[in-house]
């Protein structure tokens, strides 16, 4: 009896967990306000910068994550001044960093750069600013508030303290968004002698300034 109820138990654990990653996945590698920034800041300021923003995100997230876990961001979520406050917030910073996307793209003299060429002091984009922008970006944004408490709770394992199950679940989204966009900011890179050409990185800065530009509106007119 006891044999018999062990395959059932594992599949009704395994089953929300691979649901989990699937949901997880479709939710990371959708286009959004972190992927890009990650490909701004590695073009801006070379891999380390794009790295620093991934890391960034992923801070961002995990403070999501606990939030959510001991109950904090449900209550957030609840207090609609609270909740608008941090809307407009974020939505401000998405539409400060669309427009030095675009002053980037239409400024006379902009530098074409290699990532290993320190020379022009100011112009390269620092690991430690791209870090700062990653976290804050991902803490304007409430929608992340709302996504952490709906998505964490259904997959929890029945009988796991909850605490614990949801910041496991969280650290895991955390993890899975960290590697992608590291993969991201590491293409980039590396494609950064074509990008970094002056016709194309002007190109590239007016396009990411217009995507969050939209973001930052998007945002701010979002009704909850």
């Amino acid at each position: 009896m006891t044999g018999s109820r062990a395959p059932a138990t594992l599949g009704r654990m395994v089953a929300p967990s691979l649901a989990f990653l699937g949901i997880a996945a479709l939710v990371i590698v959708t286009p959004g306000p972190d992927t890009a920034l990650t490909i701004r800041n590695t073009l801006s300021g070379g891999r380390r910068a794009g790295l620093g923003t991934a890391l960034g995100v992923a801070a961002g997230q995990a403070v999501w994550t606990v939030a959510a876990s001991a109950g904090v961001a449900a209550l957030l979520v609840a207090s609609r001044p609270a909740f608008r406050a941090l809307k407009w917030a974020g939505a401000a910073y998405l539409a400060w960093l669309g427009l030095q996307a675009l002053w980037a793209a239409v400024r006379p003299g902009i530098e074409v750069q290699r990532p290993d060429d320190r020379s022009g002091p100011g112009r390269r984009l620092p690991p430690a600013a791209a870090f700062r922008q990653g976290v804050l970006s991902n803490l304007g944004n409430p929608k992340m508030a709302v996504f952490f408490t709906s998505l964490l709770p259904p997959f929890a394992p029945v009988g796991a303290p909850a605490f614990l199950a949801l910041l496991a679940l969280g650290l895991l989204f955390c993890t899975m968004t960290l590697v992608w966009l590291t993969v991201y900011a590491v293409l980039v890179a590396r494609a950064g002698d074509v990008l970094r050409r002056l016709g194309v990185r002007r190109l590239i800065e007016a396009v990411t300034g217009v995507a969050l530009l939209a973001l930052g509106g998007r945002l701010a007119l979002e009704r909850r």
